[in-house]
């Protein structure tokens, strides 16, 4: 059985370079890879392209990396949680492109199955599809979309085992599923790490095969994006 675990986010994370580009999973807060985005805050990697659904806010998640100027570009769906993002955009020192949410959940799919592109009505007459070949299908306008090309996917699952085997919970299966395996190495840390074969393949939701490195986080803060709440009568 080939054993995929590695003792430490230092060591997950090794090879990471300036100018890189990550996919980092999560939807808004929930399952978002904490450890490996604390890690690349303090490795101050600079210049970086950032592919994820959103932002965090200002004092969490990559809002943590847009506070030191780390990222370069934003590729994601909704950033409007994030007062920092907002600014650097507008000042325009952040590059920021705006993917519909299917269409980015799409072209990580697209990568992590091997295909260079594929064709998706949405954006198809908006600014999304400028510059962007178009073709019709049985009288409907398509868009060509690529896949993404990342370095590193950064994921966070609720339990995996030593071959790199992962299950989560909840929110998080929104965008990390879909990374794992999409770039050239894909890292995943989880909250429980458990011996190859524990786990019982018919819960499995992603394989190892998608999985380089595997690594039991720390101190996973799971902060609530937008708590709302209501008085008891």
């Amino acid at each position: 059985m080939i054993r995929k675990t590695v003792p430490n986010v230092e060591e997950a994370l090794s090879g990471v370079k300036d100018g890189m580009t990550f996919m980092l999973g999560g939807f808004g807060l929930c399952g978002i890879p904490e450890n490996a985005i604390s890690e690349l805050v303090r490795l101050r990697i600079k210049n970086i392209t950032c592919i994820s659904n959103n932002a965090g806010v200002d004092d969490f998640g990559l809002g943590l990396l847009l506070q030191n100027h780390q990222i370069k570009k934003m590729i994601s769906s909704y950033v409007g949680e994030n007062d920092e993002f907002e600014r650097q955009m507008l000042s325009g020192e952040l590059d920021v492109e705006l993917t519909p949410q299917g269409t980015l959940a799409e072209k990580c799919r697209a990568a992590q199955a091997g295909f260079p592109a594929f064709y998706t009505p949405a954006g198809y007459g908006t600014e999304v599809a400028e510059g962007k070949e178009t073709r019709d299908f049985n009288g409907k306008m398509y868009v060509l979309e690529k896949a993404y090309e990342a370095d590193f996917s950064f994921v966070k699952a609720w339990k995996g085992d030593e071959a790199g085997n992962l299950l989560f919970k909840g929110t998080a299966r929104n965008f990390n599923p879909c990374m794992c395996g999409a770039a050239n190495i894909t890292v995943a840390e989880v909250e429980e790490l458990v011996p190859a074969g524990s786990l019982d393949p018919n819960e499995i939701h992603i394989p190892g095969i998608f999985v380089q490195r595997i690594f039991k986080g720390e101190q996973y803060e799971k902060r609530i994006e937008q708590l709302t709440v209501r008085s008891r009568n």
